[in-house]
């Protein structure tokens, strides 16, 4: 076994190896760049080597110095986790020359499979079904439209190098095509250092379905289930579950006995992934193969009780699989939602800056007996960079069933506090609310895009939520001037007095409450129903947390002027608490109306300008390219809202802007 390991990653990834590492007696080594010479996975593990600047391409995609950093530290083997070096052959090849054991598959193991276009050749030959596409070198946008024409729309272009949703696009036409292509191949030359792109066919109505392998040097492979990656957003994974709720176990066995065959076929070990789309019909297609560590894996290893990470480094110390496929466990049901910084009402546009807090829920066996886990790279005060991916944690439940499982992620979300960026836990709420999503069903890789048409603006309020806001409100308002009425200096006798009785005015609807008790326990009368709530909260406290009538609860709570924002099940809502007099009063006040910034195209988020599409003084038509920012290493196009004309150009490619900035005046 290796006394000391090199994780040639950062973030959540590397503190993830970090500490199966350490259970193991294992010594680590994090590399890190100028961006994250404070990151967490660097105070974690037990040595630290600079790589150099910020970007990837300058730092982590550097492969001479990642060896460099093993023989500076005495590192035995490296652990690439995803993403990064974790799919370049000749990075493989590279350590092996330097006597340095690389954790995951084969040199050419992962030249056929990593590789998208070769892999489709390769499961080709050995009988795997796969999508109609074109699987050679595309020459260039004229070529492009001769092959998707070829497919037939619509069609997917690929990176053949990718991952992780970058460099690709969907094109329902001709004009499609010619203005993605090029794109596609800036994202996969700047993500990954190859522009080779391939067009398959886009198979709608598709679930996405992942079968996880793990194999060891003696030529046992074994799979461990299925995940269920359906539910993306802009073909990002957003939620994962295992086992998948439309698998059938006929379908899992077929599944996991092609995945092996394909496997074995390429003389694979190590952990990898088969990815397949899945028709209604339950027919299933080779999509593609991942030669490494998946993001999504924690649901399978708490669905079979392994631990990949550890499998991973045993395999490559040259030890056989502890189990045969006939011990491969299928234990309750997990769920996985990715924590992004990122505005979901805002189209879900990238945001950096501090995270002056970041108060995850509490990791461990709740009373209920569900599992709650936490996979992180950042801690409060760490800074989310522009360099990177946009990912704060992954928050991963796990419960006997499917619903309670579900249940676990919504409680957690809910006390899930992160302030200082935006973030999508909301959205993540949301979803896991929607009935579609609850009943499992009719979940696919369009479930985002079919019921978010015009984006998202916030989760539907149900009643029991409304009384949790209500009262939550009322509450921290009684805290509020109950605390008021202690300050020293007051003209004695002439505080002011209150009574029980209150208005909560949220988001506009009045609701008359009455309050009574004392910190800690409150009685909440609302519509004639009452409402018993067990809470600690304190005024300051960011989150309130407790149960209504034994429910329980948890609001994230912040000033907004004078209203609270309140936030809970995927929604933010303001609320203010007024005396009767004053709630009367209110209603007769004038809304206060934004000003007009429909003359201007703002940066959506912070950003470089890649390129401005028009010139001062051209009539723009809606719908129109105006200009490209890219962010997060994804390219964003905007488009002009209306008709117009372009008065003045405030800025140019090369342009680093800040979320708002003025591109253009019409």
């Amino acid at each position: 076994m290796f006394t000391k390991i090199l994780i040639a990653n950062r973030g959540e990834i590397a503190c993830r190896v970090i500490r199966t590492a350490r259970a193991m007696g294992i010594k680590t080594v994090a590399v890190y760049s100028d961006a994250d010479a404070q990151a967490l996975h660097v105070r974690e593990a037990d040595e630290a080597v600079h790589i150099g600047a910020a970007p990837a391409a300058e730092s982590y995609l550097i492969a001479d110095k990642i060896i460099a950093a093993c023989k500076a530290t005495g590192a035995e083997a490296v652990h690439p986790g995803y993403g990064f070096l974790s799919e370049r052959a000749s990075f493989v090849e590279a350590l092996s020359a330097a006597g340095i054991a690389f954790i995951g598959p084969p040199a050419p193991a992962i030249a056929a499979m990593g590789d998208k276009i070769e892999s489709k050749r390769r499961a080709k030959a050995a009988g795997v079904s796969v999508v109609p596409g074109f699987v050679g070198e595309i020459t260039g946008t004229e070529h492009a439209i001769e092959i998707a024409a070829g497919i037939g729309y619509p069609v997917m272009m690929k990176a053949s190098a990718g991952g992780g949703g970058k460099g690709m696009r969907l094109a329902w036409s001709e004009a499609d095509v010619r203005e993605g292509f090029d794109s596609v191949r800036r994202e996969a030359l700047a993500s990954f250092g190859d522009d080779r792109v391939f067009i398959e066919k886009f198979v709608e109505q598709p679930r996405h379905i992942e079968i996880q392998l793990i194999g060891d040097q003696q030529g046992n492979i074994l799979y461990l289930n299925e995940r269920d990656c359906s539910i993306q957003r802009r073909h990002q994974k957003v939620v994962e579950e295992a086992p998948s709720p439309f698998v059938t176990p006929e379908m899992r066995k077929a599944m996991g006995e092609q995945a092996v065959a394909l496997a074995r076929n390429v003389g694979y070990f190590s952990a990898g992934t088969v990815e397949f789309i899945a028709g209604a019909d339950r027919s299933f297609y080779f999509l593609e193969m991942n030669t490494r560590l998946q993001v999504e894996h924690p649901v399978t290893e708490c669905i079979t009780g392994l631990d990949l990470v550890e499998l991973m480094i045993r395999v490559a110390a040259g030890e056989p699989l502890p189990l045969s496929q006939a011990e491969v466990q299928l234990n309750g049901h997990a769920i996985e939602t990715r924590v992004y910084a990122e505005d979901p009402y805002r189209g879900f546009l990238p945001s950096i800056g501090r995270l002056s807090r970041c108060q995850p829920p509490e990791a461990g066996l709740d009373e209920e007996g569900r599992l709650i886990r936490i996979d992180t790279g950042v801690v409060e005060g760490a800074e989310i960079s522009m360099f990177y991916d946009p990912m704060i944690a992954k928050l991963i439940t796990w419960a006997p069933t499917r619903a309670d499982a579900i249940a676990a992620q919504a409680d957690a979300l809910d006390s899930y506090l992160i302030k200082g960026i935006n973030h999508n836990i909301d959205f993540l709420a949301a979803i896991m609310q929607h009935d579609r999503f609850k009943a499992g069903s009719n979940v696919t890789t369009g479930f985002i895009a079919e019921e978010y048409p015009d984006g998202f603006h916030g989760a539907p309020v149900a009643p029991e939520t409304r009384d949790a806001l209500v009262a939550a409100a009322a509450i921290i308002h009684a805290e509020t001037v109950a605390r008021e009425q202690l300050i020293d200096g007051q003209l004695s006798g002439d505080g002011a007095i209150y009574g029980i009785n209150w208005v909560v005015d949220l988001d506009g609807e009045q609701v008359p409450v009455e309050v009574t008790g004392e910190a800690g326990s409150h009685e909440v009368l609302i519509d004639g129903r009452d409402l018993v709530v067990q809470s600690g909260w304190r005024v300051g406290d960011s989150l309130f947390t407790g149960n209504i009538n034994g429910t329980p609860v948890a609001i994230s709570v912040a000033k907004k002027g004078s209203f609270t924002l309140l936030t809970t099940r995927g929604a933010a809502h303001n609320a203010r608490v007024l005396t009767p007099r004053a709630a009367e009063l209110a209603r007769h006040m004038i809304a206060k109306v934004p000003p007009d910034m429909s003359k201007y195209l703002l940066c959506p988020m912070p950003g470089l300008v890649v390129s401005i599409a028009v010139a001062e003084g051209d009539k723009v038509e809606a719908g129109q390219q105006l200009a490209t920012v890219e962010a997060m290493k994804m390219e964003n196009i905007l488009r002009a809202e209306k008709a117009g004309v372009v008065a003045k150009l405030l800025a140019k490619a090369g342009d680093s802007l800040a979320v708002d900035a003025v591109i253009m005046e019409f």
